[in-house]
């Protein structure tokens, strides 16, 4: 109800989306950022640290808010782990009415990142 917001958005995993969503929406919610580095779902069990949140239910979650709010999933691509799966992203994605984003994984330990940072500005 601030003048002048125009979008609420949240970035999420979406593993609680569906209990929490009818809430976030009543609260102003209007764009979500959904987190989907695999498609496989061990791959995805691994990512969220919780057994038996299976894939499918992600694509439940997908199209849900699909139909409710606009919708950006981000994949970070990591080599070795889920670079293979990108063609199985855009196929999967292809027909919906979402944007995906490719996102390069950068490990960084983040004092030292900083640290480089912040030198690198002098």
């Amino acid at each position: 109800k601030l003048e002048g917001l125009k979008t609420i958005a949240v970035t999420t995993n979406g593993i609680n989306l569906t209990r929490m969503l009818p809430r976030l929406k009543e609260a102003g919610l209007n764009a979500i950022n959904i987190s989907l580095d695999t498609l496989v779902p061990a791959k995805f069990e691994f990512i969220v640290r919780r057994k038996g949140t299976g894939l499918s239910s992600m694509t439940f979650v997908l199209l849900l808010v699909n139909c409710l709010l606009f919708l950006k999933v981000n994949c970070v691509v990591m080599r070795g782990f889920n670079e293979d799966e990108l063609l199985d992203f855009v196929d999967f994605t292809k027909d919906l009415p979402l944007d995906v984003r490719f996102i390069e994984y950068m490990p960084f330990d983040g004092k030292q990142a900083c640290f480089e940072t912040l030198h690198g500005m002098e």
